[in-house]
């Protein structure tokens, strides 16, 4: 036994020393920078999102108690709400989940003061999403314009995109423009605004969009998920100009789908997998502007049962998305993508990986040696641990404040709303969730680029060229629920609580003329009824 404990720290104390060669130095240096790099762009997008919260409490402090809603209050005069152009927002669909009647409640009590629709997509009747959506459209019959659509089965381009398109056809003719919204989407009453109001000073912009702000629900596998999605949230935190497409909010020119403008439809119907990623594409063809407004950060709570597996789905349909293009261009750019993504993300684990040797052949050193033997251990291998947990730690605190500052702004953002808090978030598992989402990455990649299939919401699709070539649709196959939220995709029955939404610190403004006063009345109406109807809803 003793023999072969002293093999195993003869080898640990080899690999340990071999850790410290030139090139092993540089790849844990390798990851102490990308830790740098990942906390200095989390630094600047909280800088923006930062600036908007001050310039909201400049506002406030100026009497603008509707800065939530527009920094020039003048905006909300009923003369100005008249003018606003039309807009309708399309909701594709599919299964009901736990979270499912707050976000559409969230969507339908929006305080924009223009021509609003809102049009709800399914594929078919047996989805339980239409008779939840039903059953919710009736409670709001007299205050909303919202009506659900039945698509069909898609063909030739995932079910999104269909459920997307059949929407734009079945659009109100004078509206303007078109917001696509997904259904995990929770968004602030002056969401709607803060968007049109952005295409209305730009009209070079070709698309506005967002991102989500997770709420982990407590399991590894929503902790993955939160870290997979705040690298990406930097990009959106520009506070203008950006080359990220989110295709849970993503505002167009309605127009831009009537005319069929740069094959938008053409391309969206022909094959397509990815919305965003082909409208990202189509924008970079084309150079088109995309825009996030700083105020387009949404709260997306996860599945309180999200499970790992339900989690590795989840990324292998983000990798997957990468094996699906338009154009040679844009073949190139998602090769370039998976090989820098590739990269980096064992580049960031594998420094990790090092340090565990390093302190595990410390550890057997101090037990087993004297100083007088300290040759045996190269301490340059603890030099480098230290080193990594510095730049963890700025790392860490680097996302903790970005994601204080977002749960910060999107309070202010929905003063009716029970407040968010940080006080759920487990950073022991954030850091753990870190070293396993980057280390499966890869290994998602590579089994997504040789499968070329994927199953997406109990529907398989195959991919050829990039394009989808071939859809499965076999429920008894299929999943019963999806990745993120907990929802049910088939079956007669599906059950959730109403969440209750708190009118707590809302000012309501009396002053005559100062604001249109029907989108008001009818938040405060629909407001109220969540607050006093707390029965479940149960589809037929």
């Amino acid at each position: 036994m003793s023999a072969a404990l002293d093999s195993i720290d003869s080898l640990l104390f080899s690999v340990s020393r071999a850790l410290c060669t030139p090139f092993a130095v540089f790849v844990q240096i390798q990851g102490c920078v990308i830790c740098l790099l990942l906390a200095a762009g989390w630094a600047g997008a909280a800088y923006v999102r930062n600036r908007e919260i001050r310039q909201m409490k400049k506002c406030m402090k100026d009497g603008n108690h509707f800065a939530f809603l527009s920094h020039d209050i003048r905006d909300l005069e009923h003369s100005n709400q008249i003018k606003l152009p039309g807009v309708t927002v399309v909701m594709p669909l599919k299964g009901f989940g736990e979270h499912n009647l707050h976000n559409w409640r969230t969507q339908l009590t929006s305080l924009y003061g223009g021509p609003l629709e809102f049009l709800f997509i399914v594929d078919s009747t047996e989805d339980p999403a239409y008779h939840a959506v039903s059953r919710l459209l009736l409670d709001f019959k007299d205050d909303v314009d919202a009506r659900i659509i039945v698509a069909g089965p898609s063909t030739t381009c995932s079910q999104k995109i269909h459920n997307q398109l059949v929407g734009v056809e079945k659009m109100h003719k004078d509206s303007k423009y078109v917001l696509f919204l997904d259904d995990d989407v929770r968004l602030h009453p002056g969401s709607i605004g803060a968007l049109t109001a952005e295409m209305i000073k730009n009209p070079e912009i070709f698309i506005q969009t967002g991102y989500p702000l997770d709420l982990p629900s407590g399991s590894l596998g929503s902790y993955c998920i939160y870290e997979y999605h705040m690298p990406c949230s930097m990009g959106f935190a520009t506070g203008g100009r950006t080359f990220f497409l989110w295709g849970g909010c993503m505002m167009m020119h309605a127009d831009d789908f009537r005319t069929d403008k740069h094959g938008v439809v053409t391309q969206l119907s022909d094959g397509g997998y990815s919305d965003d990623m082909t409208l990202a594409a189509i924008s970079g063809a084309h150079k088109r502007l995309i825009t996030s407004p700083p105020v387009a950060v949404f709260p997306h709570p996860l599945a309180s049962d999200l499970t790992f597996s339900r989690y590795w789905n989840y990324l292998r349909k983000q990798t997957f998305v990468l094996e699906s293009y338009t154009t040679t261009i844009n073949w190139i750019m998602n090769r370039a993508l998976f090989f820098v993504h590739f990269y980096l993300s064992w580049g960031f684990v594998s420094p990790y990986i090092m340090a565990m040797l390093h302190v595990a052949a410390a550890l057997r050193f101090h037990f087993k040696y004297s100083i007088a033997e300290e040759h045996v251990l190269n301490p340059n291998g603890l030099r480098l641990v230290g080193c990594l947990v510095i730049c963890t730690t700025i790392e860490l605190l680097s996302m903790w404040n970005l994601t204080r500052v977002e749960v910060r702004l999107c309070n202010m953002l929905s003063p009716e709303a029970p407040p968010l808090s940080l006080s759920a978030y487990n950073w022991g598992l954030v850091f753990v969730a870190m070293v396993v989402d980057n280390f499966l990455y890869p290994i998602s990649a590579i089994r997504s680029h040789f499968s070329q299939s994927i199953n997406w919401s109990g529907i398989r699709y195959h991919l050829r060229n990039g394009k989808i070539h071939k859809i499965d649709r076999t429920m008894e196959k299929g999943k019963k629920f999806s990745d993120l939220a907990a929802k049910r995709l088939y079956g007669r029955k599906a059950q959730s609580k109403i969440s209750i939404l708190a009118l707590s610190g809302f000012k309501h403004n009396q002053e005559i003329g100062l604001l249109n006063p029907e989108p008001f009345k009818t938040w405060l109406r629909l407001a109220q009824f969540q607050i006093y109807n707390l029965s479940p809803v149960t589809t037929p």
